[in-house]
C-alpha cells in the first residue's frame, strides 16, 4: 500500500505473443504491445519536506518530472516483466542541492512448468530519499522519516507452488531485503538501519471446500545488521556495534484463503512469532497476524482492507548498552478505495495507521503512531494523455521528544503514455 502513495508510480503495458500466452494478472489493454514509455510532470507544494518537528520544518513549492519505461513479454508458459522509473523532484526553497533524484527498478519472471507447478521470481531495487519508496510494499514502516542522499533498498523474492494432490498444495518461498543508507558515522542512518533481512517460508495448503483453503505455515526470519559504524558510544564500554541487534525469528501460524464470490475474497494468517536476540542472550514472543479483504463492487472499482502485526527494525537505539533498544512491535491497519466515477474519471483514497512499541532501553514501552492518508483524482483524456491531482498527509506522533512531525503535500500534473 505504501508504494501506492509514492509519486513515482509505475505504468506497464504488455502483449500476448500467442493466443494461449501466459499473462498472470495482466488486463486486456496491457496485452496489446510488449513495451511502453510514459512521463509525468507535476507541480507540488510540500509544507515539511524535511519531515522535521514543526519548529524546524521547511516548506517549498516545486515540480517533479518522472519518466517510466516498461517491458512485458507473455510467452506460452512464461511471463517476463520489467520497469524503470526515474523521478526528479525540484524544491524552490533550497539554496543548494535543490533536486532529489530517485530510481526504482522492478523485474518479474513467472513460469508455469505445468498446471500443477509454477515458480515466481521478482526483484525491486530503489535509490531514494522518501520513506514510502525505501520501505517495501509489504511489512511495517520501519523508518518514517525522509533521508538525504542516495539510499539503497533491494528486495528479491522467489516462490515455488506445487499442487501435490487434488486437495493438498505446497508453497515454498524466500525473500531477501537489503538496506544501505548513505549517511555514515556514529548514530548515523547507516549505523542504525543498514542491514540484510532473510525470510524463508513454507505453507501447506488444504482445499477444505471448493472456495476455502486452509493454511498451515512456518517462516524463518533473520536480520543481520551490516554497518561498521557504532550505533552509539557507551560511557563505560566505548563503541557499541550495530551487530548486537541481530535477530533470528520463527513464525508459526494457521489461516484461511476464502474466495467468497467473484467480487469478494479474503485471506488471514494468525499465529505467534518467536524472536531470539542471540548476541544479547535474550528472546521474546509476540502475536503474528496478516490479513486482508478485497471487494470489487463494480468494474474498475474496489475496496481493500488489511491488518498486520509483527516485529520490525527501528532507527531508535538508546545511548548505553544497558539501555539498548533492539526493535519495535508494530500493528498496521490499512484501507484503500478506488472508484470509477465516470468512464474517464477515477478517484482513489488510501489510508494507513501504524502503532509501534519500542522494545528495550530508555524507550521501552514508548510508542510511535504513524498516520498516512492519500487522495487522488485521475482524468483520462484518451489512451495517451491523462491529468491528475492529489493530496498526501503524513503524521508521526511519538512518545520520544523531537521526533513527531506533520507533513502535507498537494500536487497537480499530467501524464503522457505511449
Amino acid at each position: 500500500m505504501k508504494k501506492m502513495l509514492t509519486s513515482a508510480s509505475l505504468v506497464a503495458l504488455s502483449a500476448a505473443s500467442l493466443h494461449a500466452a501466459y499473462a498472470p494478472g495482466l488486463s486486456s489493454a496491457e496485452k496489446q504491445k510488449p513495451w511502453s514509455i510514459s512521463a509525468s510532470l507535476r507541480g507540488f507544494y510540500d509544507d515539511n519536506y524535511t519531515t522535521s518537528p514543526s519548529a524546524l520544518s521547511r516548506d517549498s513549492y516545486g515540480f517533479e518530472l518522472s519518466p517510466t519505461a516498461s517491458l512485458n513479454l507473455s510467452l506460452d508458459q512464461t511471463y517476463i516483466g520489467a520497469s524503470y522509473t526515474y523521478a526528479m523532484r525540484y524544491y524552490f526553497d533550497r539554496n543548494n542541492n535543490r533536486a532529489d533524484h530517485s530510481h526504482v527498478f522492478n523485474a518479474k519472471l513467472d513460469h508455469a512448468f505445468s498446471e500443477r507447478y509454477k515458480v515466481e521470481l521478482s526483484d525491486s531495487f530503489a535509490i531514494a530519499q522518501e520513506p514510502e519508496i525505501l520501505n517495501p510494499s509489504s511489512g511495517p514502516i520501519t523508518f518514517p522519516l525522509r533521508t538525504d542522499g542516495n539510499n539503497l533498498r533491494n528486495q528479491a523474492n522467489i516462490n515455488f507452488t506445487a499442487q501435490l494432490t487434488q486437495v493438498l498444495g505446497l508453497e515454498v518461498g524466500y525473500m531477501n531485503t537489503f538496506y544501505d543508507y548513505e549517511q555514515t558515522g556514529v548514530g548515523s542512518r547507516s549505523a542504525l538501519l543498514d542491514r540484510m533481512e532473510h525470510l524463508a517460508s513454507a505453507n501447506l495448503r488444504w482445499q477444505v471446500l471448493p472456495k476455502t483453503v486452509g493454511i498451515f505455515g512456518y517462516q524463518y526470519g533473520q536480520t543481520d545488521y551490516s554497518s561498521n559504524d557504532p550505533i552509539f558510544i557507551d560511557p563505560l564500554l566505548g563503541p557499541v556495534s550495530a551487530k548486537l541487534r541481530d535477530t533470528r525469528s520463527h513464525y508459526i501460524y494457521a489461516g484461511i484463503d476464502q474466495n467468497i464470490n467473484s467480487q469478494l475474497n479474503g485471506s488471514i494468517r494468525v499465529g505467534a512469532q518467536y524472536t531470539d536476540y542471540h548476541k544479547l542472550s535474550s528472546d521474546t514472543w509476540n502475536p503474528y497476524v496478516d490479513g486482508n479483504l478485497t471487494y470489487t463492487y463494480m468494474e474498475g472499482s474496489y475496496v481493500q482492507l488489511g491488518v498486520r502485526h509483527q516485529r520490525n527494525a527501528t532507527d531508535v537505539a538508546g545511548g548505553t548498552l544497558a539501555g539498548l533498544t533492539v526493535d519495535q512491535e508494530s500493528t498496521s491497519v490499512y484501507a484503500s478505495l478506488s472508484h470509477k466515477i465516470t468512464a474517464d474519471l477515477t478517484g482513489t483514497v488510501l489510508g494507513q495507521f501504524q502503532h509501534s512499541v519500542f522494545n528495550g532501553g530508555a524507550a521501552n514501552d514508548l510508542a510511535d503512531d504513524f498516520y498516512v492518508v492519500g487522495a487522488n483524482l485521475n482524468y483520462q483524456f484518451n489512451t495517451h494523455l491523462s491529468a491528475e491531482a492529489g493530496y498526501n498527509f503524513d503524521r508521526l506522533d511519538s512518545d520520544l521528544g523531537g521526533r513527531s512531525y506533520t507533513r502535507n503535500r498537494a500536487y497537480i500534473g499530467v501524464r503522457a503514455t505511449y
